[in-house]
């Protein structure tokens, strides 16, 4: 009997020792431990991974690798189309051009929170509206496009046309405020409805101003800009010793993984790869680049039974033939038509040829320096940093200095407003000792320099006149001047010398893609032009993207041994 107790006896304690070991490896293998530490930490601060959402409007668009360039029927043998092999990070993208309706959008936000009746904001409004005069023809009759084509609903789902460059950028930044806005409503962190009934000039939300000092945001409002989850927000209670703690409220932040990346113009190469769709394609020569249209195929037609003849693109057909004869049109448009007309490509992005043209973000060169980058091209990058006051906190823009551009016709277009952060050219405390950048503007890295220029003489020296250093640039282009005077009235300075040699600055942009005005050689959405920033068309038009965060793609691999 003693035998067994002492058996039984041993037996228990066996288990407890089991069960406590079980216990503590239980506890230290908490999803809230720390991989680094041990310590239990907030999951929330970024253990945990989190996926990006796409914006409004958006779709996905896996990276991968292509050949950039022109590659297939190349009859003008234009250098500026050279192939090269370029690596393109996952994004996001526009279904559709951005319409009148959206843009209306815009223009009716502006004029509400800042009245162009006001001396401080008369430049606002009218600096972001389109130029419907970009219809008028010395010898056609359009003034119905000019009168109607922006506000009449039947055009409310058109690509918007008139849109310069500029204006294009300022749109995209509006939009990720507004988006971003109504998220962080959406999670509690801002009063609800606060986006249409709170804000105005001196109180409008700004993404990385919320970012960086939320209490700026709404004008340092609290009543609108909330600690937390609204209905979740912590109160003082006593704990099992009696003491009373309050948990602290935190704003969202980056680490909260709900507030979107920018929407933007996006890159050359990004619109040329998601035009391409390369994605919807097996054979090896498409790995090479071998495609000519955003479809599969050789032809602007349709081959599928359902819809065999029907054109795929709104473009010119031939001369005097903008869609084709009445009754049975070819591509049933004969200026733009609206958005999703014709078929999405295999990334289910729709009018990548065709309809109209569209701006990207890159300044124009005609060559694509592969030999620098091959990972995500763009060339245009200018840096900037918060600007810091001398209470060591960042500036915010005020209605008092509100920064403006002047376009060559005289119209201003705000690029800051009230609520925004101020930015500065980086300087060399950030420039200082690195290698992968030196400087604040690099358009003209390695080409446009000084040193790419046949004429530039490695004696010189900075006792040179401004008209021995403007003989050796590469690219000497008219250098008009338009400003304003104190009255507002324009002030003209047109450059009229004689020595100019080509139109490409660090002012002209890409645009890519045909569009209802061009011919099918345009199409292919390798082919590049350029055009001012300031100035705008009847068929050019813009959508945005948007960069993804975290992995390539959602697809689930399974783990190898």
């Amino acid at each position: 009997m003693k035998v067994n107790k002492i058996m039984t006896l041993r037996l228990m304690i066996s288990m407890i020792l089991i069960l406590g070991l079980a216990s503590c490896s239980k506890k230290s293998s908490s999803k809230n431990a720390s991989r680094a530490t041990g310590w239990n930490v907030d999951s929330k601060k970024g253990s945990s991974s989190k996926k990006q959402e796409a914006g409004p409007g958006l779709v996905f668009v896996e990276g991968g690798t292509f050949t950039m360039g022109k590659v297939e029927d190349d009859v003008m043998h234009d250098w500026n189309n050279t192939p090269t092999q370029q690596h393109v990070q996952s994004f996001y993208m526009d279904e559709t051009e951005v319409t009148n309706f959206m843009y209306l959008e815009y223009l009716d936000w502006l004029k509400k929170v800042f009245p162009p009746t006001e001396e401080n904001y008369k430049n606002i409004y009218e600096g972001a509206s389109p130029d419907t005069l970009v219809w008028r023809n010395r010898l056609g009759y359009n003034e119905t496009m000019t009168n109607n084509y922006l506000r009449h609903p039947s055009y409310a789902n058109y690509p918007v046309v008139g849109v310069n460059w500029i204006q294009a950028v300022e749109f995209s930044k509006w939009r990720t405020d507004r988006v971003n806005e109504a998220i962080l409503e959406k999670n509690g962190y801002l009063k609800k409805n606060a986006k249409t009934n709170d804000v105005s000039a001196e109180s409008s939300f700004s993404t990385e101003t919320y970012l960086n000092s939320p209490t700026l945001t709404y004008g340092g409002n609290e009543e609108i800009v909330l600690k937390g989850r609204k209905g979740a927000r912590k109160t003082p209670k006593a704990g099992k010793d009696g003491k009373v703690t309050e948990e602290k409220n935190i704003y969202a932040q980056r680490s909260s993984g709900i507030i979107l990346p920018e929407y933007r113009l996006p890159t050359e190469a990004e619109w040329e790869y998601a035009a391409a769709a390369d994605v919807g394609q097996r054979e090896y020569n498409i790995y090479k680049g071998q495609k000519k249209y955003p479809w599969s195929g050789s032809y602007t037609r349709s081959g599928k039974r359902q819809s065999k003849g029907d054109q795929l693109a709104n473009f010119k057909q031939g001369n005097g033939d903008y869609g084709g004869i009445a009754g049975w049109s070819d591509d049933g448009a004969d200026i733009t038509n609206a958005v999703k007309s014709y078929p999405a490509n295999d990334f289910g992005l729709y009018d990548m040829a065709g309809n109209v043209a569209e701006w990207v973000q890159d300044v124009y060169r005609p060559i694509i320096d592969n030999e620098s980058n091959d990972f995500n091209y763009f060339r245009g990058n200018q840096y900037t940093k918060n600007k810091i006051g001398a209470d060591g906190k960042v500036e915010i823009v005020t209605k008092e200095n509100m920064e403006y551009k002047t376009l060559s016709n005289g119209k201003k277009v705000a690029t800051s407003f009230p609520g925004q952060i101020a930015q500065v050219p980086v300087d060399e405390n950030e420039t200082y000792l690195r290698t992968n950048f030196d400087k604040s503007d690099n358009i003209n890295y390695r080409d446009g320099d000084k040193q790419s220029t046949r004429y530039y003489n490695f004696g010189s020296s900075e006792s040179d006149n401004e008209k021995q250093k403007e003989e050796k640039i590469m690219y000497n282009s008219p250098k008009h001047n338009v400003t304003t005077d104190s009255l507002g009235k324009m002030v003209r300075k047109y450059d009229v010398s004689s020595k100019r040699t080509t139109l490409i600055n660090d002012d002209v942009r890409v645009y890519k893609g045909g569009s209802w005005r061009d011919r099918a050689y345009w199409l292919d959405p390798a082919q590049r032009r350029y055009f001012p920033q300031d100035m705008a068309t009847d068929y050019i038009g813009f959508r945005c993207a948007m960069s993804r965060v975290g992995p390539k793609a959602d697809k689930k691999k399974s783990a190898r041994n």
